[in-house]
C-alpha cells in the first residue's frame, strides 16, 4: 500500500499539474502586481525636477485598476507569446514529482497506519496526518517550486534584467552557482507553511465530503468525486492565499542592482510592507485565479487520482 499511494499520487499530481500550469503562471504574475521592479541604476536622478500638477497628483490619488486573469493571460499572449503560458511547466512536472508524490504517498500512508480496526479515522487526526506530509513534501520540493515561481515570473521584468533559464535544470544549477545552495531553500518556511495548510485543508476536505455525499445517498462515482474536489479546492484556496502571496514575492525578490540588498528581509518583512504598501487585501491578491486553478486543480487531481486507483487495484 505505501509504495503504491506514492505512485498513483504522483501520477494523478503530474497530470493536474500539467493540465493547469498556466492558470498557475497568470496568478503569480497577479500576486506580484503592485510590486516594484529592480532599478538596475539606483544613483541616476532627473536632470530637473518640476512641481507635479494637480492632474498628475490625482493620478497618483487615483491608480487605474489592476488588471484581471483574463486581461493578464491576454497580455502575456500578446507581449510574450503562447507558448508563455507554459513557462516553468519543467519545473511544475519536478515539484509535483517531489513534492505531491511525497504529500499524497505519505497521507495514505499515515491514514492507513492510524485507521482503526473499525475502519474510521477521525476527522483531527486526517488533519494530522495532512499537516506532517504537507510539510515534508514541501521542504522535499521546495528548490523546484523556487525555481518553479522564477521561471513564471521572469517575463514580467525587462528584457535586460531576465533570468532566462533555459529549463528547470538550469534554474537549479544557476541559483546553486550564483546565490548558493541554500537559494534553493528561499522560502522554504513559508513553502512549508503553505503545504501543511493545503494538503491538511484540500485532502481532508476531499475524504470528509465524499464521505459525507456517499453516506447520504450519493453513488461512489464521477459527479461525487467532482463535487468533494471542487469543495476542497475552495477551502484550499482562502485557507492558503495569504500564505501563497508573501511565497511569490519572497521566492522571486532579487537586489535592486548589483551587490545591493534585497527588497526583503524575510517572510515578516514582505508581510509588514506588502499590508503597509499595499493594504491587507493585497494578500488575497490573485485569488481569483487561486480558485480557478485550485478548483479544476484539484478535480482534475481527485478524479485522476480514482481512475489511477481503478487501474492499480490488481497490484
Amino acid at each position: 500500500m505505501g509504495l503504491k499511494g506514492f505512485v498513483e499520487g504522483g501520477i494523478a499530481s503530474i497530470v493536474a499539474g500539467c493540465s493547469t500550469h498556466p492558470l498557475d503562471l497568470i496568478k503569480v504574475r497577479m500576486q506580484l502586481q503592485g510590486e516594484s521592479l529592480p532599478n538596475p541604476n539606483p544613483n541616476l536622478r532627473p536632470a530637473l525636477a518640476f512641481q507635479p500638477s494637480a492632474s498628475a497628483a490625482s493620478i497618483s490619488l487615483h491608480p487605474p485598476p489592476r488588471p484581471g486573469p483574463i486581461s493578464v493571460g491576454l497580455q502575456i499572449l500578446r507581449s510574450e507569446g503562447g507558448a508563455a503560458l507554459f513557462s516553468g511547466v519543467s519545473a511544475t512536472v519536478l515539484r509535483q514529482t517531489l513534492y505531491s508524490t511525497t504529500r499524497m504517498g505519505l497521507y495514505d500512508a499515515l491514514k492507513t497506519h492510524w485507521t482503526s480496526d473499525q475502519g474510521s479515522l477521525p476527522v483531527h487526526r486526517k488533519i494530522v496526518a495532512g499537516l506532517l506530509a504537507g510539510g515534508i513534501g514541501a521542504a522535499v520540493g521546495n528548490p523546484a517550486d523556487v525555481a518553479m515561481v522564477r521561471m513564471q515570473a521572469d517575463g514580467r521584468l525587462p528584457v535586460a534584467q531576465r533570468r532566462n533559464y533555459r529549463g528547470v535544470g538550469d534554474a537549479i544549477a544557476r541559483m546553486a552557482r550564483q546565490e548558493g545552495v541554500l537559494s534553493l531553500w528561499r522560502g522554504s518556511s513559508l513553502t512549508v507553511h503553505r503545504a501543511m495548510v493545503v494538503t491538511a485543508s484540500q485532502l481532508v476536505t476531499y475524504d470528509q465530503a465524499k464521505e459525507a455525499l456517499v453516506n447520504g445517498g450519493a453513488r461512489d462515482g464521477l459527479g461525487t468525486h467532482v463535487t468533494a474536489s471542487f469543495a476542497a479546492g475552495f477551502v484550499a484556496a482562502v485557507a492558503s492565499n495569504p500564505i501563497d502571496v508573501i511565497k511569490t514575492r519572497v521566492m522571486n525578490m532579487k537586489p535592486a542592482y548589483e551587490g545591493g540588498p534585497m527588497p526583503y528581509e524575510g517572510a515578516v518583512d514582505c508581510f509588514m510592507k506588502t499590508v503597509k504598501a499595499e493594504g491587507p487585501m493585497a494578500l488575497y491578491k490573485g485569488f481569483v485565479p487561486t480558485i480557478s486553478r485550485q478548483g479544476p486543480f484539484t478535480i482534475v487531481l481527485f478524479v485522476t487520482l480514482e481512475q489511477v486507483r481503478k487501474l492499480f487495484k490488481e497490484f
